[in-house]
């Protein structure tokens, strides 16, 4: 059964930043895309980001271009989200999921599998 455990979320000033991490096991990490959403009180998820199996093809929601990136270290099994220059908008629960392809990245339907979340809250 695969397994996404997202870690990084705490309480941060506006301006600030955080890392997410999300670490990947019981399958081949390499092998897949990776994406982050968050979901925010009564909102839907959110697309924010995603990256190709190899880390060489990146997208963005345009809500978070230029502040937050996306990586990978398939040799850790783990995918990362810089998130900088943070806001109040920002709070949300962040959850990272499993691809099958990196192609329409930005669509839930895209994702199999999927973390448990972990909790961002911007102050302002």
């Amino acid at each position: 059964q695969v397994q996404l455990v997202e870690s990084g979320g705490g309480l941060v000033q506006a301006g600030g930043s955080l890392r997410l991490s999300c670490a990947a096991s019981r399958y081949t990490f390499s092998s897949y895309a990776m994406g982050w959403f968050r979901q925010a009180p009564g909102k839907e998820r959110e697309f924010l980001a995603a990256i190709s199996s190899s880390g060489a093809l990146r997208t963005y929601a345009e809500s978070v271009k230029g502040r937050f990136t996306i990586s990978r270290d398939n040799a850790k099994n783990t995918v990362y989200l810089q998130m900088n220059n943070l806001k109040s908008e920002d709070t949300a629960v962040y959850y990272c999921a499993r691809g099958a392809t990196f192609y329409e990245a930005s669509r839930l339907s895209s994702y199999d599998d999927w973390g448990q979340g972990t909790q961002v809250t911007v102050s302002s």
